[in-house]
């Protein structure tokens, strides 16, 4: 689909602080994953189209809740039962994004050990940062913004679908992952997840 209806519906998503890739007209994986975002944050059901409950939606969107109402100005907040991470810059929301978390299926590592795809809630600050391609025992990370030792992170991967599918981590979109670190202090920027 492409058209002057998909350049709209990309400069209304990037107005509100999602990002639907190039406002290029083009509705490709970009603008789909920003299209789930904020059907996630305004409480509609994700589908891979725009109804006509997501254009009345888009004509009175609601902001997305806050989840540490008082936080410090700078922080990212994941929900997990949205499956939404928001990021706060100078107390403003900065970026929205659809992301895909534990699956809480039961897993065991190549390299040894088992667990459950569990991503963790409470309260935590970004560590370090991985450029690039990171192979872990359990597959490989783009881009890693690392906020429980170097076991749970903030990182990119080709696959990040509507439910929890990860081992514990908190996927993001791939063309988000490019520039995300560079939106947040690491160390320092504190992580707040949430159910």
């Amino acid at each position: 689909m492409s058209g002057p209806q998909v350049l709209r519906l990309q400069k209304r998503l990037a107005a509100l602080k999602y990002y639907p890739g190039a406002t290029d007209g083009q509705f490709g994986g970009d603008t789909l994953e920003a299209v789930w975002a904020f059907q996630e944050v305004q409480g509609l059901t994700p589908a891979d189209k725009v109804n006509h409950a997501m254009l009345a939606a888009l004509a009175r969107p609601r902001s997305p809740a806050e989840l540490v109402p008082g936080g410090p100005s700078t922080r990212i907040e994941i929900s997990l039962r949205r499956e939404v991470l928001v990021l706060y810059r100078g107390g403003q929301v900065a970026l929205i994004s659809h992301v895909s978390t534990g699956g809480g299926y039961y897993y065991c590592s190549p390299a040894g050990g088992c667990g459950y795809a569990i991503t963790p809630t409470g309260d935590f600050h970004t560590l370090s940062f991985a450029p690039g391609w990171l192979k872990v025992p359990l597959g490989e990370m783009y881009n890693s913004v690392f906020f429980l030792g170097t076991a749970f992170a903030i990182h990119g991967d080709t696959y990040v679908p509507l439910q929890p599918a990860s081992h514990g981590c908190v996927r993001i979109p791939m063309d988000i992952a490019a520039f995300f670190h560079a939106l947040v202090a690491v160390p320092g920027t504190a992580v707040y997840i949430r159910r």
